[in-house]
């Protein structure tokens, strides 16, 4: 996963970022600390390195003059789409014959531990 996270130019914790708002839309840097568990400092330099590489652009919020939204740009749709595309294939791949309820357990286990991961690797390259 990581070599093809790194494929398109993202870390896990960038591909994680860009991945929220892939799924939730445009978003404040301080909800996507808090989606994530980190500091507003961890989410500031993702973004900013997000930035730089064209995956996502601060566009004013509508709504409130003193914040800034990060928000997906053609580019970052367009890796986001494709990273979700494998995502499903390799997924029914892994997953083909089993119950539903051993991959529900497994998804919901998986979710915890890679939150916790998402976390340290965030924290550690924010730093």
């Amino acid at each position: 996963m990581e070599a093809g996270l790194a494929g398109h130019g993202l870390s896990r914790a960038r591909a994680t970022v860009v991945w929220l708002v892939y799924r939730g839309g445009p978003q404040t840097q301080r909800a996507l600390a808090q989606a994530i568990g980190v500091t507003a400092r961890n989410v500031t330099a993702l973004v900013d390195g997000l930035e730089e590489s064209g995956f996502v652009r601060r566009v004013a919020h509508p709504e409130d003059r003193r914040a800034l939204l990060v928000q997906l740009t053609d580019q970052g749709r367009a890796v986001t789409a494709g990273l979700a595309a494998e995502y499903e294939r390799h997924s029914a791949y892994l997953f083909a014959g089993l119950p539903d309820e051993q991959v529900r357990q497994f998804v919901a286990t998986m979710d915890m531990v890679m939150g916790r991961l998402t976390q340290v690797a965030t924290a550690i390259e924010g730093r």
